[in-house]
């Protein structure tokens, strides 16, 4: 790309529905609402384009590094929150059986070879005297979701964060996926779902709870 061409994309303002996004000199976002290293993002695509044999000044390229920019800050964008302000509002209620919300759906990125693994989460919970606005659990899951991370630890996440917030009697959270990983590469096994579970309190201990939770998820409740 010819120095004049790029001196006038670092200069270019991108707006985006929830983050304005000003590109100075330097290349890097000149707001303060994104910790994301643009220019950064940019440079490393150009060499990965040239090092699997493309060119990436051709036509059809000259916008993918500063897409795939704004893409990596969406879908890392759970690096620089907490999930967990979404349960700090929790109401008082004499409740003490399973709240479940089914079938949250997600997508995350594997770790391993940075590239999506999508799915659903199921979040329940037994409350301890409080209770928490339904929406707020998939909150929780939406954001922990927006992470370069393995399933595993996701679950272990979105268990952690209930627990501590809510103070609850019992969690249970169990996420099911597809992993691009096995399906586009590797492998190639479409359609294989990954299971990963966490269970805490009475769901952990007590083996009726645990079997009442599963009969709920698997809609036989």
């Amino acid at each position: 790309m010819s120095v004049a061409i790029q001196d006038r994309l670092d200069h270019v303002e991108f707006e985006d529905p929830c983050v304005r996004m000003d590109f100075g000199p330097s290349g890097k976002i000149a707001s303060p609402s994104s910790p994301v290293d643009h220019a950064a993002i940019r440079q490393a695509v150009r060499t990965i384009l040239r090092a699997v044999g493309e060119d990436p000044d051709r036509e059809g390229l000259l916008e993918t590094p500063r897409r795939v920019a704004k893409m990596y800050e969406e879908m890392f964008a759970g690096l620089h929150t907490d999930p967990g302000r979404h349960l700090d509002v929790t109401f008082e209620e004499d409740y003490d059986e399973i709240v479940l919300v089914r079938d949250i759906e997600f997508t995350s990125m594997c770790e391993h070879h940075l590239l999506p693994f999508r799915g659903v989460a199921h979040v329940a919970y037994i409350p301890n005297g409080r209770v928490t606005g339904l929406s707020k659990l998939a909150r929780v899951v939406e954001e922990v979701s927006r992470r370069p991370q393995v399933q595993e630890r996701m679950t272990k996440t979105i268990a952690d964060l209930i627990e501590e917030r809510l103070g609850t009697s019992a969690v249970g959270v169990i996420v099911k996926a597809e992993h691009s990983c096995m399906s586009m590469r590797g492998i190639r096994k479409q359609g294989s779902m990954t299971v990963t579970s966490s269970m805490r309190g009475t769901f952990r201990r007590d083996q009726a709870s645990r079997a009442e939770l599963m009969s709920l998820i698997n809609g036989q409740g």
